[in-house]
Protein backbone atom coordinates (compact mmCIF):
# COMPACT_ATOMS: atom_id res chain seq x y z
CA UNK A 1 0.00 0.00 0.00
CA UNK A 2 1.64 3.18 -0.78
CA UNK A 3 1.96 6.03 1.64
CA UNK A 4 -0.76 8.44 2.14
CA UNK A 5 -0.03 12.25 2.74
CA UNK A 6 -1.47 13.74 6.07
CA UNK A 7 0.35 17.00 6.80
CA UNK A 8 -1.11 20.35 3.92
CA UNK A 9 2.47 20.44 3.16
CA UNK A 10 2.74 16.69 1.90
CA UNK A 11 -0.93 17.02 0.09
CA UNK A 12 0.23 20.06 -1.85
CA UNK A 13 4.16 18.21 -2.84
CA UNK A 14 1.94 14.93 -3.76
CA UNK A 15 -0.17 18.09 -6.08
CA UNK A 16 2.76 19.44 -7.23
CA UNK A 17 4.15 16.12 -8.66
CA UNK A 18 1.40 15.17 -10.52
CA UNK A 19 1.09 18.52 -11.93
CA UNK A 20 -2.36 19.73 -10.27
CA UNK A 21 -2.42 22.93 -8.17
CA UNK A 22 -5.65 21.59 -5.63
CA UNK A 23 -7.78 18.92 -4.28
CA UNK A 24 -10.59 20.15 -6.40
CA UNK A 25 -8.52 19.44 -9.49
CA UNK A 26 -7.69 16.03 -8.28
CA UNK A 27 -11.45 15.53 -7.92
CA UNK A 28 -11.89 16.90 -10.98
CA UNK A 29 -13.24 13.29 -12.84
CA UNK A 30 -15.78 12.80 -10.47
CA UNK A 31 -19.56 13.60 -11.86
CA UNK A 32 -20.56 16.76 -9.75
CA UNK A 33 -24.03 15.44 -9.43
CA UNK A 34 -22.33 12.65 -7.37
CA UNK A 35 -20.62 14.99 -4.77
CA UNK A 36 -21.43 15.51 -1.36
CA UNK A 37 -21.13 19.18 -1.29
CA UNK A 38 -22.18 19.73 2.82
CA UNK A 39 -20.38 18.31 5.86
CA UNK A 40 -20.53 14.76 6.76
CA UNK A 41 -23.55 14.25 9.35
CA UNK A 42 -21.51 13.24 11.79
CA UNK A 43 -22.04 13.36 15.74
CA UNK A 44 -19.53 15.90 17.77
CA UNK A 45 -16.40 13.61 18.71
CA UNK A 46 -16.67 11.64 21.82
CA UNK A 47 -14.02 10.12 24.03
CA UNK A 48 -13.30 6.46 23.82
CA UNK A 49 -15.49 4.82 26.61
CA UNK A 50 -18.61 6.47 24.68
CA UNK A 51 -17.82 5.93 21.51
CA UNK A 52 -17.26 1.78 22.88
CA UNK A 53 -20.86 2.26 24.43
CA UNK A 54 -22.22 3.88 21.34
CA UNK A 55 -20.98 1.44 19.06
CA UNK A 56 -22.05 -1.52 21.56
CA UNK A 57 -25.76 -0.40 21.29
CA UNK A 58 -25.66 0.13 17.86
CA UNK A 59 -24.12 -3.58 17.47
CA UNK A 60 -26.75 -4.92 19.99
CA UNK A 61 -29.66 -3.93 17.54
CA UNK A 62 -28.72 -6.58 14.74
CA UNK A 63 -30.10 -9.97 14.48
CA UNK A 64 -27.06 -12.21 15.47
CA UNK A 65 -27.31 -15.87 15.10
CA UNK A 66 -26.43 -16.19 18.74
CA UNK A 67 -30.05 -14.68 19.86
CA UNK A 68 -32.35 -15.91 17.77
CA UNK A 69 -32.93 -19.05 15.16
CA UNK A 70 -32.46 -18.38 11.05
CA UNK A 71 -34.19 -20.35 8.33
CA UNK A 72 -32.74 -17.95 5.46
CA UNK A 73 -30.01 -19.85 3.35
CA UNK A 74 -30.15 -18.41 -0.65
CA UNK A 75 -26.36 -18.79 -1.33
CA UNK A 76 -25.43 -18.41 2.53
CA UNK A 77 -25.62 -21.08 4.80
CA UNK A 78 -25.14 -21.85 8.58
CA UNK A 79 -23.25 -24.62 9.65
CA UNK A 80 -21.31 -25.83 12.90
CA UNK A 81 -17.79 -24.82 12.88
CA UNK A 82 -15.43 -27.68 15.12
CA UNK A 83 -13.55 -25.68 17.41
CA UNK A 84 -10.37 -26.31 15.91
CA UNK A 85 -11.18 -24.29 12.77
CA UNK A 86 -10.91 -20.62 14.36
CA UNK A 87 -8.07 -22.20 16.48
CA UNK A 88 -5.93 -22.69 14.09
CA UNK A 89 -7.17 -20.30 11.47
CA UNK A 90 -6.49 -17.59 13.56
CA UNK A 91 -2.89 -18.16 14.42
CA UNK A 92 -0.79 -15.24 13.23
CA UNK A 93 1.41 -16.83 10.50
CA UNK A 94 -1.88 -16.82 8.63
CA UNK A 95 -3.80 -14.05 9.79
CA UNK A 96 -0.94 -11.59 9.22
CA UNK A 97 0.07 -13.04 5.89
CA UNK A 98 0.56 -11.64 2.70
CA UNK A 99 0.75 -12.79 -0.61
CA UNK A 100 3.16 -15.57 -0.87
CA UNK A 101 5.35 -14.78 -3.44
CA UNK A 102 8.55 -15.59 -1.50
CA UNK A 103 8.39 -19.19 -1.21
CA UNK A 104 11.57 -19.75 0.71
CA UNK A 105 9.44 -17.80 3.75
CA UNK A 106 5.79 -18.64 2.87
CA UNK A 107 5.92 -22.36 2.82
CA UNK A 108 3.04 -22.79 5.16
CA UNK A 109 0.35 -20.62 3.55
CA UNK A 110 1.08 -22.15 0.02
CA UNK A 111 0.69 -25.51 1.69
CA UNK A 112 -2.34 -24.87 3.49
CA UNK A 113 -3.80 -23.04 -0.16
CA UNK A 114 -2.32 -26.24 -1.85
CA UNK A 115 -4.09 -28.44 0.19
CA UNK A 116 -7.36 -26.68 -0.39
CA UNK A 117 -6.65 -26.60 -4.03
CA UNK A 118 -6.43 -30.78 -3.40
CA UNK A 119 -9.85 -30.97 -1.64
CA UNK A 120 -11.60 -28.83 -4.21
CA UNK A 121 -10.74 -31.42 -6.14
CA UNK A 122 -11.76 -34.55 -4.52
CA UNK A 123 -15.34 -32.74 -3.98
CA UNK A 124 -15.72 -31.73 -7.09
CA UNK A 125 -13.79 -34.98 -9.12
CA UNK A 126 -12.04 -32.53 -11.20
CA UNK A 127 -8.46 -32.31 -12.23
CA UNK A 128 -7.20 -28.82 -11.18
CA UNK A 129 -8.57 -26.31 -8.85
CA UNK A 130 -6.68 -22.76 -8.55
CA UNK A 131 -6.82 -20.99 -5.16
CA UNK A 132 -10.22 -19.75 -4.37
CA UNK A 133 -11.70 -16.67 -5.80
CA UNK A 134 -14.04 -13.70 -4.04
CA UNK A 135 -17.12 -15.50 -4.11
CA UNK A 136 -19.22 -18.11 -6.04
CA UNK A 137 -20.62 -15.20 -8.37
CA UNK A 138 -17.31 -14.06 -9.86
CA UNK A 139 -16.04 -17.81 -10.01
CA UNK A 140 -19.32 -18.27 -12.18
CA UNK A 141 -17.72 -15.05 -14.39
CA UNK A 142 -14.12 -16.45 -14.48
CA UNK A 143 -15.04 -19.91 -15.63
CA UNK A 144 -17.69 -18.09 -18.75
CA UNK A 145 -14.52 -16.39 -19.14
CA UNK A 146 -12.51 -19.59 -19.56
CA UNK A 147 -15.02 -20.90 -21.78
CA UNK A 148 -15.08 -17.63 -24.45
CA UNK A 149 -11.62 -18.36 -24.64
CA UNK A 150 -9.19 -15.28 -26.14
CA UNK A 151 -11.93 -13.98 -28.65
CA UNK A 152 -14.34 -13.13 -26.07
CA UNK A 153 -17.27 -13.97 -28.16
CA UNK A 154 -20.44 -15.85 -28.31
CA UNK A 155 -23.39 -16.59 -26.40
CA UNK A 156 -23.88 -18.12 -22.65
CA UNK A 157 -26.70 -20.18 -21.81
CA UNK A 158 -27.73 -20.18 -18.17
CA UNK A 159 -30.82 -21.40 -16.06
CA UNK A 160 -32.74 -19.28 -14.23
CA UNK A 161 -32.15 -21.76 -11.59
CA UNK A 162 -29.32 -20.25 -10.86
CA UNK A 163 -28.56 -17.73 -8.13
CA UNK A 164 -30.26 -14.22 -8.99
CA UNK A 165 -26.87 -12.24 -7.80
CA UNK A 166 -24.81 -14.41 -9.52
CA UNK A 167 -26.84 -13.92 -12.91
CA UNK A 168 -26.76 -10.30 -12.00
CA UNK A 169 -22.94 -10.38 -12.13
CA UNK A 170 -22.47 -12.39 -14.76
CA UNK A 171 -25.11 -9.75 -17.01
CA UNK A 172 -23.10 -6.95 -15.60
CA UNK A 173 -19.59 -8.45 -17.20
CA UNK A 174 -21.66 -9.32 -20.49
CA UNK A 175 -22.59 -5.87 -21.21
CA UNK A 176 -18.82 -4.78 -20.47
CA UNK A 177 -16.76 -7.64 -22.48
CA UNK A 178 -19.87 -7.79 -25.40
CA UNK A 179 -21.06 -11.64 -25.22
CA UNK A 180 -24.38 -12.63 -24.87
CA UNK A 181 -26.34 -13.93 -21.77
CA UNK A 182 -29.69 -16.38 -22.92
CA UNK A 183 -31.93 -17.26 -19.38
CA UNK A 184 -33.72 -19.88 -20.01
CA UNK A 185 -37.06 -21.05 -17.62
CA UNK A 186 -37.63 -23.54 -14.66
CA UNK A 187 -40.84 -25.75 -14.83
CA UNK A 188 -41.47 -27.01 -11.18
CA UNK A 189 -38.70 -25.59 -9.77
CA UNK A 190 -35.98 -27.07 -11.96
CA UNK A 191 -34.32 -26.46 -15.46
CA UNK A 192 -36.79 -26.71 -18.45
CA UNK A 193 -34.67 -29.53 -21.02
CA UNK A 194 -36.98 -28.38 -23.46
CA UNK A 195 -36.11 -24.37 -23.23
CA UNK A 196 -32.31 -25.78 -23.07
CA UNK A 197 -32.52 -27.73 -26.32
CA UNK A 198 -33.63 -25.37 -28.05
CA UNK A 199 -31.34 -22.53 -26.57
CA UNK A 200 -28.41 -24.86 -27.00
CA UNK A 201 -26.89 -23.86 -30.62
CA UNK A 202 -24.04 -23.21 -32.40
CA UNK A 203 -22.99 -19.86 -30.87
CA UNK A 204 -23.13 -21.53 -27.72
CA UNK A 205 -20.33 -21.62 -25.47
CA UNK A 206 -20.90 -22.34 -22.22
CA UNK A 207 -24.17 -23.66 -20.46
CA UNK A 208 -24.34 -22.69 -16.33
CA UNK A 209 -26.28 -24.89 -14.29
CA UNK A 210 -26.92 -24.95 -10.54
CA UNK A 211 -27.02 -28.31 -8.73
CA UNK A 212 -28.77 -28.12 -5.91
CA UNK A 213 -30.37 -25.23 -7.65
CA UNK A 214 -31.71 -22.03 -5.72
CA UNK A 215 -34.93 -23.04 -5.13
CA UNK A 216 -33.47 -26.28 -3.39
CA UNK A 217 -34.49 -28.28 -6.10
CA UNK A 218 -31.96 -31.66 -7.56
CA UNK A 219 -31.84 -30.77 -11.45
CA UNK A 220 -31.21 -33.74 -13.73
CA UNK A 221 -28.11 -33.07 -14.54
CA UNK A 222 -27.55 -36.47 -16.44
CA UNK A 223 -30.61 -35.62 -18.72
CA UNK A 224 -28.83 -31.78 -19.30
CA UNK A 225 -25.00 -33.26 -20.14
CA UNK A 226 -25.58 -34.46 -23.55
CA UNK A 227 -28.25 -31.35 -24.42
CA UNK A 228 -24.86 -29.17 -23.42
CA UNK A 229 -22.18 -31.45 -25.37
CA UNK A 230 -24.41 -31.32 -28.31
CA UNK A 231 -22.68 -29.15 -29.60
CA UNK A 232 -18.65 -30.20 -29.23
CA UNK A 233 -17.08 -26.70 -28.10
CA UNK A 234 -20.13 -26.07 -25.39
CA UNK A 235 -18.82 -26.21 -22.02
CA UNK A 236 -20.97 -27.27 -19.19
CA UNK A 237 -20.51 -25.10 -16.08
CA UNK A 238 -22.00 -26.65 -12.39
CA UNK A 239 -22.56 -23.98 -9.86
CA UNK A 240 -22.67 -24.92 -6.27
CA UNK A 241 -23.62 -22.97 -3.45
CA UNK A 242 -24.16 -25.71 -0.75
CA UNK A 243 -21.09 -27.07 -0.51
CA UNK A 244 -22.64 -29.55 1.97
CA UNK A 245 -24.34 -31.43 -0.99
CA UNK A 246 -21.32 -32.69 -2.43
CA UNK A 247 -21.76 -35.02 0.94
CA UNK A 248 -24.72 -37.06 -1.09
CA UNK A 249 -25.44 -35.72 -4.41
CA UNK A 250 -22.90 -36.78 -7.58
CA UNK A 251 -19.55 -34.69 -8.00
CA UNK A 252 -19.38 -32.97 -11.03
CA UNK A 253 -17.22 -34.74 -12.58
CA UNK A 254 -19.55 -38.34 -12.42
CA UNK A 255 -22.31 -35.63 -14.52
CA UNK A 256 -19.49 -34.71 -16.98
CA UNK A 257 -19.69 -31.27 -16.01
CA UNK A 258 -16.47 -29.38 -17.53
CA UNK A 259 -15.45 -26.73 -14.89
CA UNK A 260 -17.47 -26.61 -11.41
CA UNK A 261 -17.84 -22.90 -9.74
CA UNK A 262 -19.30 -22.04 -6.56
CA UNK A 263 -19.37 -21.06 -2.85
CA UNK A 264 -17.40 -22.67 0.13
CA UNK A 265 -18.40 -19.93 2.83
CA UNK A 266 -20.16 -22.17 4.98
CA UNK A 267 -16.82 -24.39 4.84
CA UNK A 268 -15.79 -23.10 8.35
CA UNK A 269 -16.45 -19.60 8.13
CA UNK A 270 -19.43 -17.99 10.01
CA UNK A 271 -22.12 -16.35 7.92
CA UNK A 272 -21.08 -12.88 9.28
CA UNK A 273 -24.29 -11.01 7.94
CA UNK A 274 -23.66 -12.27 4.37
CA UNK A 275 -20.08 -12.33 3.63
CA UNK A 276 -17.04 -11.97 3.34
CA UNK A 277 -17.52 -15.24 0.64
CA UNK A 278 -14.85 -17.88 -0.82
CA UNK A 279 -15.73 -18.54 -4.31
CA UNK A 280 -14.05 -21.79 -5.93
CA UNK A 281 -12.82 -22.64 -9.14
CA UNK A 282 -12.10 -26.63 -10.42
CA UNK A 283 -12.04 -27.80 -13.94
CA UNK A 284 -10.80 -30.37 -16.51
CA UNK A 285 -7.25 -30.23 -17.29
CA UNK A 286 -7.61 -28.56 -20.85
CA UNK A 287 -8.56 -26.01 -19.33
CA UNK A 288 -5.12 -25.48 -17.04
CA UNK A 289 -3.68 -22.49 -18.55
CA UNK A 290 -6.92 -20.82 -19.23
CA UNK A 291 -7.35 -20.61 -15.37
CA UNK A 292 -7.85 -17.43 -13.45
CA UNK A 293 -6.04 -16.24 -10.27
CA UNK A 294 -3.30 -18.33 -8.46
CA UNK A 295 -2.42 -21.80 -8.53
CA UNK A 296 0.44 -23.66 -5.80
CA UNK A 297 2.08 -26.29 -6.99
CA UNK A 298 4.26 -29.02 -5.27
CA UNK A 299 7.89 -29.44 -6.37
CA UNK A 300 10.74 -31.51 -5.07
CA UNK A 301 14.72 -29.42 -4.50
CA UNK A 302 17.09 -31.00 -6.72
CA UNK A 303 19.77 -32.17 -4.02
CA UNK A 304 20.43 -33.05 -0.47
CA UNK A 305 17.34 -34.50 0.84
CA UNK A 306 15.52 -33.85 -1.59
CA UNK A 307 12.61 -31.86 0.62
CA UNK A 308 8.91 -31.25 -0.82
CA UNK A 309 8.26 -27.12 -1.50
CA UNK A 310 5.53 -25.02 -2.32
CA UNK A 311 5.51 -22.51 -5.05
CA UNK A 312 3.38 -20.51 -6.95
CA UNK A 313 2.69 -21.46 -10.62
CA UNK A 314 1.05 -20.26 -13.69
CA UNK A 315 0.42 -17.07 -12.44
CA UNK A 316 -1.19 -15.49 -15.46
CA UNK A 317 -2.40 -12.39 -13.52
CA UNK A 318 -1.59 -8.65 -14.32
CA UNK A 319 0.64 -8.58 -11.56
CA UNK A 320 2.86 -10.76 -14.18
CA UNK A 321 1.88 -10.19 -17.33
CA UNK A 322 0.23 -7.23 -19.46
CA UNK A 323 -3.29 -6.72 -17.92
CA UNK A 324 -4.74 -7.11 -21.42
CA UNK A 325 -2.90 -11.02 -21.83
CA UNK A 326 -3.83 -11.19 -17.91
CA UNK A 327 -6.31 -14.17 -17.60
CA UNK A 328 -8.15 -12.68 -14.97
CA UNK A 329 -7.67 -8.92 -13.79
CA UNK A 330 -8.75 -9.70 -10.48
CA UNK A 331 -5.48 -9.66 -8.31
CA UNK A 332 -6.39 -10.72 -5.10
CA UNK A 333 -8.07 -14.31 -3.09
CA UNK A 334 -9.75 -15.01 0.16
CA UNK A 335 -6.68 -17.20 1.16
CA UNK A 336 -7.56 -16.53 5.12
CA UNK A 337 -11.14 -18.44 4.01
CA UNK A 338 -9.89 -21.03 2.05
CA UNK A 339 -7.53 -21.70 5.35
CA UNK A 340 -10.61 -21.96 7.51
CA UNK A 341 -12.28 -24.47 4.84
CA UNK A 342 -9.56 -26.69 4.25
CA UNK A 343 -9.23 -27.09 8.41
CA UNK A 344 -12.92 -27.62 8.02
CA UNK A 345 -12.90 -30.00 5.63
CA UNK A 346 -10.05 -32.22 7.45
CA UNK A 347 -12.07 -32.27 10.00
CA UNK A 348 -14.67 -33.69 8.90
CA UNK A 349 -13.05 -36.19 6.74
CA UNK A 350 -15.20 -37.95 4.18
CA UNK A 351 -17.69 -39.92 6.41
CA UNK A 352 -18.06 -36.91 8.71
CA UNK A 353 -19.22 -35.05 4.92
CA UNK A 354 -21.83 -37.44 4.08
CA UNK A 355 -22.90 -37.32 8.11
CA UNK A 356 -23.60 -33.92 7.56
CA UNK A 357 -25.10 -33.58 3.86
CA UNK A 358 -27.45 -36.12 5.51
CA UNK A 359 -28.56 -34.66 8.66
CA UNK A 360 -29.35 -31.51 6.21
CA UNK A 361 -31.25 -33.42 4.04
CA UNK A 362 -33.49 -35.49 6.63
CA UNK A 363 -34.22 -32.68 8.92
CA UNK A 364 -35.43 -30.34 6.05
CA UNK A 365 -37.25 -32.86 4.66
CA UNK A 366 -39.03 -33.09 8.13
CA UNK A 367 -39.76 -29.09 8.30
CA UNK A 368 -41.06 -29.67 4.93
CA UNK A 369 -43.73 -32.19 5.90
CA UNK A 370 -44.40 -29.61 8.69
CA UNK A 371 -44.82 -26.77 6.86
CA UNK A 372 -46.87 -28.17 4.33
CA UNK A 373 -49.17 -29.90 6.10
CA UNK A 374 -50.93 -26.56 7.72
CA UNK A 375 -53.55 -24.82 6.01
CA UNK A 376 -52.13 -22.51 3.65
CA UNK A 377 -49.12 -23.40 3.17
CA UNK A 378 -48.11 -25.82 0.52
CA UNK A 379 -45.00 -26.86 -1.05
CA UNK A 380 -44.50 -25.20 -4.95
CA UNK A 381 -42.89 -27.92 -6.31
CA UNK A 382 -42.86 -31.95 -6.50
CA UNK A 383 -39.33 -32.46 -7.64
CA UNK A 384 -36.66 -33.54 -4.90
CA UNK A 385 -35.03 -31.18 -3.26
CA UNK A 386 -31.71 -30.87 -0.79
CA UNK A 387 -31.85 -28.83 2.28
CA UNK A 388 -34.28 -25.81 0.92
CA UNK A 389 -37.70 -25.61 -0.53
CA UNK A 390 -39.97 -23.05 -1.43
CA UNK A 391 -42.96 -22.86 0.02
CA UNK A 392 -46.88 -20.70 -1.16
CA UNK A 393 -47.86 -18.57 1.94
CA UNK A 394 -51.26 -17.54 2.77
CA UNK A 395 -49.91 -14.26 3.19
CA UNK A 396 -47.34 -11.50 2.02
CA UNK A 397 -43.24 -12.65 2.85
CA UNK A 398 -42.89 -9.64 4.42
CA UNK A 399 -45.93 -9.85 6.54
CA UNK A 400 -45.18 -13.44 7.98
CA UNK A 401 -41.07 -12.25 8.28
CA UNK A 402 -42.35 -9.68 10.54
CA UNK A 403 -44.88 -11.99 12.61
CA UNK A 404 -41.75 -14.92 13.33
CA UNK A 405 -39.51 -12.22 14.15
CA UNK A 406 -41.69 -11.41 17.13
CA UNK A 407 -40.39 -15.21 18.23
CA UNK A 408 -37.13 -14.53 17.19
CA UNK A 409 -37.11 -16.27 14.27
CA UNK A 410 -36.02 -15.29 11.12
CA UNK A 411 -37.52 -17.12 8.55
CA UNK A 412 -36.90 -17.90 4.36
CA UNK A 413 -36.09 -15.58 1.76
CA UNK A 414 -38.31 -13.62 -0.26
CA UNK A 415 -38.65 -15.24 -3.70
CA UNK A 416 -40.69 -12.39 -5.39
CA UNK A 417 -37.80 -10.35 -4.71
CA UNK A 418 -36.20 -11.63 -7.65
CA UNK A 419 -38.98 -13.65 -9.12
CA UNK A 420 -42.00 -11.73 -9.63
CA UNK A 421 -43.83 -15.11 -10.30
CA UNK A 422 -43.32 -16.64 -7.14
CA UNK A 423 -44.49 -13.58 -4.96
CA UNK A 424 -45.64 -14.58 -1.41
CA UNK A 425 -43.09 -17.86 -1.61
CA UNK A 426 -40.48 -18.14 0.70
CA UNK A 427 -37.22 -20.39 0.34
CA UNK A 428 -36.69 -22.39 3.89
CA UNK A 429 -33.39 -23.89 4.71
CA UNK A 430 -32.69 -26.20 7.23
CA UNK A 431 -29.27 -27.34 8.26
CA UNK A 432 -28.11 -29.66 10.75
CA UNK A 433 -27.73 -26.78 13.08
CA UNK A 434 -31.55 -26.65 13.40
CA UNK A 435 -33.09 -28.96 15.75
CA UNK A 436 -36.34 -30.84 15.86
CA UNK A 437 -37.27 -28.40 18.64
CA UNK A 438 -36.29 -25.09 16.56
CA UNK A 439 -38.39 -26.57 13.48
CA UNK A 440 -41.56 -27.38 15.79
CA UNK A 441 -41.03 -23.65 17.15
CA UNK A 442 -41.16 -22.48 13.67
CA UNK A 443 -43.99 -24.62 12.77
CA UNK A 444 -46.46 -22.90 16.01
CA UNK A 445 -45.19 -19.79 15.07
CA UNK A 446 -46.80 -20.14 11.01
CA UNK A 447 -49.77 -22.23 12.34
CA UNK A 448 -50.89 -18.45 14.31
CA UNK A 449 -50.74 -17.43 10.31
CA UNK A 450 -53.07 -20.62 9.33
CA UNK A 451 -55.22 -20.12 11.63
Amino acid sequence: MGYIPNTPQEQQAMLERLGLQSLEDLLEPVPEEVRLRRPLNLPPALAEPDLKRLMTGMAARNKSLDRVISFLGAGTYEHAIPSVVPHLQRRSEFVTSYTPYQPEVSQGMLQAIYEFQTMVCQLTGLDIANASLYDGATALVEAVFMALGPGGQGEVVVSAGVDPQYRRVLRTYARARGFRVREIATENGVTSLAALEAAVGPETVAVAIQQPNFFGCIEDVKAIEPLVHRQSRTVFISVTSEPASFGLLASPAEYKADIAVGELMSFGNPMSFGGPALGFLAARERFLRLMPGRLVGQTVEEGGARQTGYVLTLQAREQHIRRERATSNICTNQSLLAVGATIYMAALGKEGLRELAALCLHKAHYAQRQISALPGFDAAFSNPFFDEFVIRLPISASRLQEHLLQYDIIGGYDLGRDYPDLADHMLFCVTEMRTRDDIDRLVAALKEVAA
